[in-house]
């Protein structure tokens, strides 16, 4: 196996880890060398291809997976939390995430049988979705499905990052930057260190999920079937892609895709794409529509009868997002009654 590594220099690699079965092909693993020896960026989808992969692009990047000193997980996803504890069993190296990805972490592995099915029947009912959609999750519930959540096996975090922190990596200054979104405590991490090609801007932006050169990333509910506060993770994402833009490094590693420059660019097509969607929402409430109505009225990356079952799912709370952001500005209320909900503009 040849692994696909890139030597950002200044002791910083890439290791594109496989992720099984999904479009997006990969997640980029970075390396990055410390005093106290290499740290990982986060570490891929647990999956026997992907380890084999990471094992090998760590070799390639000139250590052993023992040498890990640390763990930096950007959000709690599997494809880039899910080979943490294997690295951790392995290496012996700590594992750290912000808190508020750390309590779903938490949750999930406390999560009774059947709790998220239940939660996702309940949600789904409620946002309207037809009996042929929730047919087939009745019936995984009737036959006790559902019981293992992916992530289950991934490491609980032994550290936290804090936001604004500089973090204990001898020889290297990376700052955490809190950027809720996408997750509720994902993290870019800014390396603080002259760009190794002396480009123009403030230092390298490890960035996760956060900011891609060229896919939008998902900016859903934040679900806690337990916790019934309103969020606004549509509202974060945005908040957080202007402090990025703000912060304009030099570069930007991101966790999928490619390395790039312009972040302060790539913000505004991102805050301009998700207020452009929003007015077209807006339009389309001006006649009352429940939330999986809007998701399939709204413009997607290819006709709503070719997205796949489990991504309508995914539709459907990015359509709520953008609702409850809606509501909150004041241009959208919720009708009354609840069997389903529904929705018109203001």
């Amino acid at each position: 196996m040849t692994p696909r590594v890139i030597d950002h220099k200044g002791g910083v690699w890439s290791i594109a880890v496989p992720i099984p079965d999904n479009p997006l092909g990969h997640t980029l693993v970075h390396l990055l060398e410390t005093d106290r020896g290499p740290v990982l960026v986060d570490t891929g989808w647990d999956d026997p291809d992907s380890w084999d992969t990471l094992t090998a692009g760590v070799t390639a990047c000139g250590f052993a997976l023992a040498d890990i000193h640390g763990v930096l997980i950007t959000h709690h996803h599997p494809d880039h939390h899910g080979l943490s504890a294997k690295v951790r069993g392995t290496s012996g190296a700590w594992v750290a995430m912000h808190a508020a990805d750390s309590a779903v972490v938490r949750r999930t592995r406390e999560a009774r049988p059947g709790q998220w099915l239940d939660y996702l029947l309940a949600k789904l009912t409620a946002a309207g979705a037809p009996d042929d959609h929730l047919a087939p999750l009745r019936e995984a519930r009737a036959a006790g499905r559902g019981r293992r959540l992916p992530g289950r096996r991934a490491a609980l975090p032994d550290r936290a990052i804090a936001p604004g922190e500089l973090l204990d990596l001898p020889g290297r200054r990376l700052r955490a930057i809190w950027t809720p979104g996408h997750t509720p405590g994902h993290v870019c991490l800014h390396l603080e260190e002259e760009h190794p090609a002396r480009t123009p801007g403030s230092g390298r932006l490890f960035s996760g999920d956060h900011l891609l050169p060229g896919i939008t990333p998902h900016i859903g509910l934040y679900e806690d079937p337990d916790d019934t506060t309103p969020t606004d993770p549509l509202g974060d994402y945005l908040d957080s892609l202007e402090r990025i833009a703000r912060l304009a490094p030099a570069e930007v590693l991101p966790a999928h895709q490619y390395a790039f420059t312009d972040a302060d660019t790539r913000a505004e097509q991102l805050i301009a794409h998700h207020e452009e969607r929003l007015s077209d929402l807006r339009a389309l409430l001006r006649e009352p529509r429940t939330p999986w109505q809007l998701a399939t009225a709204m413009q997607w990356n290819r006709p709503w009868d070719q997205i796949p079952y489990a991504s309508r799912n995914i539709a459907v709370s990015e359509a709520e997002a953008h609702l409850r952001r809606l509501v909150k500005l004041g241009h959208a209320e919720l009708l009354p009654g609840n069997a389903p909900q529904r929705y018109q503009a203001v």
